[in-house]
């Protein structure tokens, strides 16, 4: 919500875009004014170590390679612990959208090879 209206907050204001969305002004304010959650510094943690590995391995790891070698490398979030589990293998498909090919397409045509 607060990226909406920050996108959209000069051409139209944060009041008028809060009533329209039926949200209370003070709550964009207070969104705004929050350190980030330990849950966000974690996945920004775990996309920064993603981003390495795959480089190091001349970009060709997809999500399960990237993955698997964090384990050998000892990251914390390793299976079994539910939620880091779960922002491990986001984080890994982020990676690879960001470099422009979205999870699941491995080949560089752009079709799901499955």
């Amino acid at each position: 919500m607060t990226r909406f209206i920050d996108a959209h907050r000069a051409r139209f204001g944060v009041e008028p875009i809060c009533t329209t969305l039926q949200v209370a002004p003070s709550t964009y304010y207070a969104a705004r004014q929050r350190p980030l959650s330990a849950r966000c510094l974690r996945d920004a943690e775990l996309t920064m170590q993603l981003r390495e590995v795959h480089a190091a391995h001349f970009g060709v790891y997809g999500v399960r390679k990237l993955w698997r070698q964090l384990q050998r490398e000892g990251t914390t979030a390793l299976p079994g612990q539910g939620r880091e589990d779960r922002q491990a293998r986001t984080a890994a498909a982020r990676v690879r959208r960001d470099r422009g090919r979205p999870p699941g397409v491995r080949a560089r045509h752009g079709h799901p090879t499955a």
